[in-house]
């Protein structure tokens, strides 16, 4: 048989480039190796982190992601970007906003506030927490810290430059929390990209943190955890809301994905506070 039809089949059915017995010896390899635990991860979203990657570089079989990711610590650092899905919008959900322009933020009006933003990419989430700060008058009183496994989203968090295309996608859901406003009013337009305001970036700290294995960042009023739990067992998602818990200020708030569920060990320390836009209050 030649060889082409061979690489053909495989990326038809990208499934089968890695078993899940391989999968599961590899994550123990890479914990071993450089201290990154990923052996309780959600199963399915972490196999099609693995095929992503061997596609991306022509790997025909898991004994080349092996060679590659065990011996090239450059390789295996830039490979988290493919293993983790990093995404994240401007305004996204914009009744989460909407909630905290209009209910939640009041509480906090002339006090000093601590957020933190647990998985935040590349960082569009913690600049629209910062124009949603500014329009309530709470910016100069608010400390945010943002965090990602992921140096290459960090990166481009604190940058804050995103391509044309990709905050045009955003437009609606500024226009829903903001109808008389323009982008322009919070992003310099240049050829084809956008950059955040620079003072949008002041009170933010933008930090590499892993969820499941380092210590709490501080304490904190508001904790943002968004469609980060969907890509881990029940055994990480226990572990993280324990740390998210430990973080928080007594009576402070958690807010989740709209694809997150909060498991049942998680609902007896955390009550509902608004079961639409998924936030929750320390119990």
């Amino acid at each position: 048989m030649s060889k082409k039809p061979q690489q053909n089949n495989v990326f038809q059915k990208p499934s089968e480039l890695i078993s899940n017995e391989e999968m599961d010896a590899l994550m123990v390899a890479i914990k071993n190796r450089y201290g990154l635990d990923f052996t309780n991860y959600e199963k399915s979203s972490l196999k099609r982190g693995i095929n992503r990657l061997m596609l991306k570089h022509n790997m025909e079989s898991s004994i080349d992601l092996w060679s590659r990711v065990l011996h090239d610590s450059g390789f295996f650092q830039k490979a988290i970007d493919d293993l983790l899905v990093n995404l994240t919008e401007l305004f996204r959900n914009p009744d989460v906003w909407i909630k905290l322009r209009d209910d939640l933020l009041d509480q906090y009006l002339g006090k000093s506030l601590n957020i933190w933003h647990a998985g935040c990419s590349t960082g569009e989430e913690v600049y629209t927490m910062n124009i949603v700060l500014e329009e309530k008058k709470l910016f100069n009183k608010a400390r945010l810290y943002a965090s990602d496994l992921s140096n290459k989203a960090l990166e481009k968090a604190k940058i804050g430059d995103y391509p044309l295309e990709i905050i045009k996608q955003y437009l609606n859901p500024f226009l829903k929390f903001f109808p008389r406003k323009q982008l322009e009013d919070f992003f310099d337009f240049h050829d084809k990209h956008a950059a955040i305001k620079p003072h949008y970036k002041e009170n933010v700290r933008f930090e590499r943190h892993n969820l499941v294995h380092d210590k709490p960042l501080g304490k904190f009023d508001i904790v943002f955890c968004r469609n980060v739990m969907i890509y881990f067992d029940e055994v990480l998602k226990e572990r993280v809301l324990n740390l998210i818990y430990e973080s928080l200020k007594p009576g402070g708030y958690l807010i989740i994905g709209y694809y997150d569920i909060m498991p049942e060990f998680g609902k007896q320390k955390f009550k509902v506070y608004d079961v639409k836009t998924r936030i929750y209050t320390k119990a």
